[in-house]
């Protein structure tokens, strides 16, 4: 399989061209180019490069809106009403950013509900950006429908990615990403598309029962991580992206995947955290001391240190795109 490897801007500029000609403003795709490039920077593929086709079909369909402006409303000092517009989610990720970080540092902790949204993208590489600015953020994330409640086969809930991040004071942040099913939907669908089986312990099928059929397994549902554990947590996502903004519930919203139906209009959901408030830089001594000693245990790795570490390699040596997507991208409009 022939590839080719091209610097971050030089992906910056596909991805934004590709959505220009589909319906989608300047701002808006220099917005959604930027996140797509940081997630391939991040070792995430599936929510870089290979997005950008269904980005574009779902632009050009008006089942997201490429011209939607979001907006920030303040009902309360410490609080931010986000609201997407139906348009990418990255453009009102953007704009919440300077206000809710200037409100974690006045009031010490903040919030921030985003309604009428999309895709996410890499939860972890938004949370950073709140790190490498000093502060701890902790962010919850709806999708359309693919677990069920344990013991249940009618998928209520998606698979709801939690994130954290923890500024290291100079050194690289602390991040935590973590997926609430036990493997990404794009493993099974890489699968369907190659017709091999799954492992038995990924998904179930519209019965409910263990399948090693990738095909069954899209028609059924994903198995959460921690079993029952993982149903709750992603109960607690829900309410929280998707209860408390305003934004559609998993079992509302339309694929993230396809052109059709009306918009997803999914939630999520920022808490910022200023640790001055709690003693200044001493806090966050405290957490680089943590931090060292998790990197120092024989065997274990300091979540995030292996996306930073890819990230210098991939800034060194450019992002690897296959042929056939490089050239899919560029057919696009």
């Amino acid at each position: 399989m022939s590839e080719v490897r091209l610097s971050p801007a030089e992906v910056h500029a596909l991805i934004k061209d590709a959505l220009v000609r589909s319906r989608t403003s300047e701002p808006n795709a220099a917005s959604v180019a930027s996140a797509l490039v940081e997630a391939e920077l991040a070792g995430q593929s599936g929510h870089g490069l290979r997005r950008v086709a269904a980005y574009a079909a779902q632009a050009r369909a008006g089942k997201v809106d490429g011209f939607a402006i979001p907006s920030v409303e303040k009902p309360r000092p410490a609080v931010l009403a986000v609201d997407a517009a139906n348009g990418f989610a990255f453009p009102a990720l953007d704009l919440a950013f300077e206000p809710l970080s200037e409100c974690a540092r006045t009031q010490g902790i903040a919030l921030a509900g985003f309604r009428r949204s999309h895709h996410c993208g890499v939860a972890g590489v938004i949370v950073e950006r709140y790190a490498r600015a000093g502060l701890v953020a902790l962010m919850f994330a709806n999708s359309p429908a693919a677990m069920a409640p344990w013991g249940s086969n009618r998928p209520l809930f998606g698979t709801n990615p939690i994130a954290f991040a923890a500024p290291l004071g100079g050194k690289d942040p602390v991040v935590v990403d973590v997926s609430l099913s036990r493997v990404a939907r794009g493993k099974i669908m890489a699968a369907a598309q190659k017709g091999t089986p799954i492992p038995e312990d990924w998904a179930f099928d519209a019965a409910g029962r263990p399948t090693t059929d990738p095909k069954a397994a899209l028609a059924g549902t994903m198995a959460p991580l921690g079993d029952a554990k993982g149903t709750a947590l992603a109960l607690m996502v829900e309410l929280l992206s998707a209860g408390l903004t305003g934004a559609n519930y998993a079992y509302e919203a339309s694929s993230f995947f396809d052109d059709k139906g009306d918009p997803p209009g999914v939630g999520q959901t920022i808490i910022c955290i200023d640790p001055a408030a709690f003693g200044g830089s001493a806090i966050v001594e405290r957490f680089a001391a943590m931090a060292e000693l998790v990197a120092g245990a024989p065997g274990a790795r300091l979540p995030g240190q292996r996306r930073h570490t890819l990230k210098a390699k991939l800034l060194e040596e450019g992002i690897a795109v296959e042929q056939a997507l490089l050239d899919q991208i560029r057919a696009i409009g």
